[in-house]
């Protein structure tokens, strides 16, 4: 079970690929790679992973993978995909347990309107963004997806409005027509699964 904090995510699945160097920061050497974590319906979820240099020697290629972190944005300020680049920070890896998993508890307030519609068969969907505080004033901005009657209780809320959950981190790709034709691209997001009592 996951200690509650205001962003906590813990994974295990398996690597889709070798780190590779990323960027320097403040001496610090950080890397990225791919985890891929089974969902119930067959398709992985493949989640990028950022991990500084001193985890390096804890990825094992042939094994499983036991990540702990938090779910971070970033702004992409390059101008080539998407201006918010959002990525796993893994604070811990451990050998996997065998036991797939998928868990994120986040704690913010809702930076926009929710907003609410339905699928055409009817199912009730409502896409939330959520800022999550972070160290020395900054916040991470989280795309949370609810369904159902989740959906529903959520789209009432408003902009401002503290609120917890627990969900899950997936993947999911998604078609983008450029000046140059459709390109094939994968957002990541938050799925609630339960919407908790927010934080007094």
């Amino acid at each position: 079970m996951m200690t509650h904090s205001q962003n906590d995510v813990l994974l295990e699945g398996h690597p889709a690929n070798r780190p590779e160097w990323s960027h320097e920061n403040h001496g610090t050497q950080f890397y990225r790679f791919s985890l891929e974590v089974p969902r119930l319906s067959g398709t992985p979820d493949v989640l990028p992973v950022l991990l500084p240099g001193a985890l390096l020697d804890r990825i094992d290629s042939q094994g499983s993978l036991r990540i702990r972190g938090q779910f971070r944005s970033f702004n992409n300020r390059s101008g080539v995909g998407n201006k918010l680049v959002l990525t796993v920070y893994a604070t811990d890896i451990q050998p996997g347990t065998g036991e797939p998993c998928n868990q994120i508890l986040l704690t913010g307030s809702l930076c926009k309107p929710p907003i609410f519609r339905r699928t055409p068969l009817g199912r009730s969907i409502c896409d939330l963004m959520l800022a999550v505080p972070r160290r020395y004033g900054r916040a991470d901005y989280l795309p949370v997806i609810a369904w159902g009657q989740l959906a529903v209780r959520a789209s009432n809320l408003g902009v401002g409005d503290s609120l917890s959950l627990e969900g899950r981190v997936q993947s999911r790709a998604y078609h983008k027509v450029t000046d140059s034709g459709t390109e094939e691209r994968t957002a990541y997001e938050v799925s609630m699964m339960h919407l908790l009592s927010p934080d007094p």
